[in-house]
């Protein structure tokens, strides 16, 4: 596409996605509105009956162009389309097309159809992201590894402990896509201030016919558009979706810094142009920059709220660049974690080795609590003096099982502090426990 201009065009998001946000997906989706608010009026009894088919016979056939020509010249999308509606199809039924509507009927009830569409691709994503991620979870279950606060070395985990907790966390996000539906994908068919005024009080059979015409449950009250927070709600939550992700990707970059070297991606792909030797975490780092923006998006959704009286156009503009650009963003960063996920693989030497280079000090705390559950120390007395043998660790460039020897301090109880295997809690419990839950709501999603 030589002259596209932005990348998501070409670059980024999915043949799917893009196809939900095309001009020409939105203009079908347009029309099949317009029919099914053209049905209501005649189940209400105030058009003929059979016109709402010959609308939607139009799907397919709108040409853009014509479009943006009317448009340019009486300055709106809706009422152009509106125009060319009625253009196409015999009188009677040209007469009722659009009547008693307002635009936002149609455009906001669009967005719904949209965002339904949307939503159910990026769930399908994230399921995939899931499975990937309980696939390592399962084969590192017990693959011992350093776990680390503040970049520092803490006590031994697993590396399908640590996979547990991605899982666990973007499970959640499952669940609130899955909510989004509840409160966002509505119909708004209620006319120009919601009132449902130019359907002459048959305004409920409108809407409840179109409504489920279009597999749609309506907002139970509106101004002339839906409320803004279930945009904002829906941005947010793909804002959420995209930290976790990026929180995800940061991760294995940092495990496969040349220092750490824990994990690497299996891939043939070329990591520099000027360094052979190199395998960069390029994918990775494209996730954690394309959340930025995604977060970035959040800010102008959450000012779309506040529109003054029954509405103002402030939201349109921004909304027509937010909505497709955050779900193409989400669905390449789902696609590229995937690809990581895929070819992630764990390296034991290095995870040995990792343990071994505090020389026994992350086992501190284990001694700690030994020494205050069998050796008669308060838990204060025994963090200082543990805090004290570290420091002389590393002062002296020796074990922490030296010293403590040195110190009178070591016995074969004391020692099991040092075989790892035996200090990781109730982790494959706590596994079990997240596992149990992902697969639940992978399965809520299959019903």
């Amino acid at each position: 596409m030589s002259g596209s201009i932005c990348p998501l065009e070409w670059r980024y998001g999915s043949t799917e996605m893009r196809r939900v946000f095309s001009r020409r997906n939105i203009m079908d989706t347009y029309i099949a509105v317009e029919a099914a608010i053209l049905k209501g009026l005649e189940e209400a009894g105030l058009a003929p009956s059979g016109c709402w088919s010959k609308v939607e016979s139009l799907k397919g056939t709108l040409d853009p162009a014509e479009v943006d020509r009317l448009e340019s010249r009486i300055g709106h999308d809706i009422a152009a389309i509106a125009e060319i509606i009625s253009n196409r199809i015999d009188e009677p039924c040209s007469r009722f097309v659009h009547l008693g509507a307002t635009s936002y009927d149609i455009v906001d009830t669009t967005w719904a159809l949209i965002l339904g569409e949307a939503l159910e691709l990026t769930r399908a994503r994230l399921i995939e992201v899931i499975k990937l991620l309980v696939s390592l979870v399962e084969k590192y279950r017990d693959t011992i590894i350093v776990g680390r606060t503040h970049a520092r070395h803490a006590l031994p985990i697993t590396f399908g402990f640590k996979m547990a907790n991605y899982a666990y966390e973007l499970t959640r996000s499952l669940q609130r896509l899955r909510e989004l539906n509840e409160r966002v994908v509505r119909s708004k068919i209620s006319g120009a201030v919601g009132t449902m005024a130019g359907w002459l009080k048959q305004g409920l059979i409108v809407e409840n016919t179109a409504s489920s015409h279009l597999g749609l449950k309506p907002h139970l009250i509106t101004t002339q558009v839906a409320p803004r927070d279930g945009f904002a709600e829906v941005i947010a939550d793909l804002a959420i979706l995209a930290s976790q992700l990026e929180r995800l990707s940061l991760e294995v970059r940092e495990l496969m810094r040349d220092e750490i070297s824990e994990v690497y991606i299996d891939t043939s792909e070329v990591g520099s142009s000027a360094m052979p030797h190199k395998r960069n975490p390029s994918v990775p780092e494209r996730v954690c920059g394309l959340s930025r923006v995604i977060r970035g998006l959040l800010v102008s959704s959450m000012e779309n709220i506040a529109l003054m009286h029954e509405r103002d156009l402030t939201n349109s503009s921004s909304e027509r660049v937010i909505i497709p650009h955050a779900f193409l963003i989400i669905d390449q960063m789902l696609l590229d974690t995937i690809s990581i996920l895929r070819g992630l693989r764990v390296d034991e030497v290095s995870t040995s080795r990792n343990l071994e280079l505090t020389q026994g000090r992350i086992m501190s705390e284990c001694i700690m609590v030994k020494l205050v559950l069998r050796k008669g120390y308060s838990r204060i007395q025994a963090h200082e003096l543990l805090r004290k043998l570290s420091r002389a660790s590393i002062q002296e460039n020796k074990h922490l099982r030296e010293i403590l020897m040195e110190n009178g301090l070591y016995d074969d109880e004391i020692g099991e502090c040092f075989d790892y295997s035996k200090y990781l809690g109730n982790y494959s419990e706590l596994i079990d426990r997240v596992l149990k839950y992902v697969r639940e709501q992978i399965e809520v999603g299959s019903m």
